[in-house]
């Protein structure tokens, strides 16, 4: 349903933004209830998290590519795009290598922003829906009238604004902020792994 539901609203999302944001936001619930389910009824597999994964990863590398295209600097959600694959992939090869169950398994990292964030649901449903939600994402992509707008410029006239879209851009940019540095400790802690796993390897040899 999710995956329908992207490539549906991705194909409407330069004709029509709503119908776009929309759909894009569904698939995001979709996500939730999807995980729910499988805990609820005991469905719960490991092609299940693998594909919950890569239908975020993809749902929002192909968000930052069209915002890319919208706004200048394009380099801004490139380098976005890139942490994001970046942390995600390093944390699911970490988990295999180490032997876990799931790549959310992190009570050994030496981060509390790290801990914190995979051992509370709410705190973590809060960064999720302010960045793989995208909630701030879909109110650039709202806002953008053509493509050589500014970012900075786009983002700072809206924030001085008293609206419900200024609203959510203000609530959503800490949650969006929380989640790129999760993405840095976490690209960080599982390349440490890998190392961790070479050096020891290495040594059994």
């Amino acid at each position: 349903m999710r995956v329908l539901l992207n490539c549906f609203a991705f194909s409407q999302c330069l004709s029509n933004k709503i119908l776009f944001s929309i759909l894009y936001f569904l698939s995001f619930v979709c996500d939730a209830v999807d995980g729910w389910c499988a805990r609820k009824f005991n469905q719960v597999s490991t092609f299940g998290a693998v594909l919950d994964m890569v239908t975020d990863r993809i749902s929002t590398a192909c968000l930052l590519v069209v915002l890319s295209q919208l706004y200048k600097p394009s380099l801004i959600f490139l380098s976005l795009l890139a942490l994001d694959i970046a942390s995600h992939w390093l944390q699911m090869y970490s988990t295999f290598l180490t032997g876990k169950t799931s790549h959310k398994d992190v009570k050994d990292s030496s981060s509390w922003l790290f801990r914190a964030y995979y051992g509370n649901r709410m705190f973590m449903a809060y960064c999720c829906v302010s960045c793989e939600a995208s909630v701030l994402y879909l109110i650039l992509f709202y806002l953008v009238e053509n493509q050589t707008q500014k970012l900075v410029d786009v983002i700072s006239s809206n924030l001085q604004k008293i609206s419900l879209l200024s609203l959510l851009m203000g609530s959503s940019l800490f949650g969006w902020a929380v989640k790129q540095i999760i993405n840095v400790i976490q690209m960080k802690t599982a390349s440490d792994a890998c190392v961790l796993y070479d050096i020891e390897k290495k040594h059994k040899n």
